[in-house]
C-alpha cells in the first residue's frame, strides 16, 4: 500500500467513478508514455498492477491494458470489474477467446495461461482480492452482471 491507495480506494468506491473511465484511460495512456511503461495509474495509486496483452478476438490486433492486480503465490488474480461498470470490459472477452496472454508485472514480462473461477475457488479469490480493493464488493452490489475473476499461470 502506498500514501495514495486510500485516496484511491475512496474515489473507485463513489458509484459515479465508472463515468470517469476515458479520463482515467486518457491519463494513464498519457502516464505510460511519459514514464516509457515503468508507470500506470494503478501503480501510482500504491496498488499492485499488470499490464495485460491479449489479441482481440475480432481484429486480431494485440491490445494492452493496466489492470489491478492481486498476487497469490506465484499466481497473478485479476477481476473484470471495469471500476462497477454495467457492461463488461473487452479485455475480458479477448481473453476468453485465447488460450494464453502476455502480462508483464514489475518491470518483467511473462506469458500465461488463465483461468476463469468458478463456485468456491471464485469465492476465495474474491475474497482474497478484495482486501487489496474492497471496492470490488461495492461493485458487485451495484450491477447486474457477475464480475468474472480470472487467475492467470506463467507458462
Amino acid at each position: 500500500m502506498g500514501l495514495l491507495t486510500p485516496i484511491a480506494i475512496k474515489f473507485g468506491s463513489y458509484a459515479w467513478a465508472p463515468n470517469y473511465l476515458p479520463q482515467i484511460v486518457w491519463f494513464d495512456k498519457r502516464l505510460q508514455k511519459v514514464t516509457r511503461e515503468r508507470y500506470c495509474f494503478v501503480d501510482i495509486a500504491g496498488l499492485p498492477s499488470i499490464k495485460l496483452t491479449v489479441v482481440g478476438r475480432k481484429s486480431g490486433i494485440a491490445r494492452s491494458t493496466s489492470l489491478l492486480t492481486v498476487p497469490d503465490g506465484d499466481e497473478w488474480l485479476i477481476a473484470g470489474s471495469f471500476f462497477g461498470d454495467p457492461k463488461p470490459p473487452a479485455w475480458a472477452a479477448n481473453l476468453r477467446a485465447t488460450s494464453t496472454a502476455e502480462i508483464r508485472y514489475r518491470h518483467q514480462d511473462y506469458t500465461v495461461t488463465w483461468r476463469e473461477l468458478e463456485g468456491e475457488d471464485r469465492e476465495q479469490a474474491w475474497r482474497h482480492m478484495n482486501k487489496t480493493w474492497p471496492n470490488f464488493d461495492k461493485y458487485a452490489e451495484r450491477i447486474d452482471r457477475v464480475i468474472p475473476v480470472f487467475r492467470l499461470t506463467r507458462v
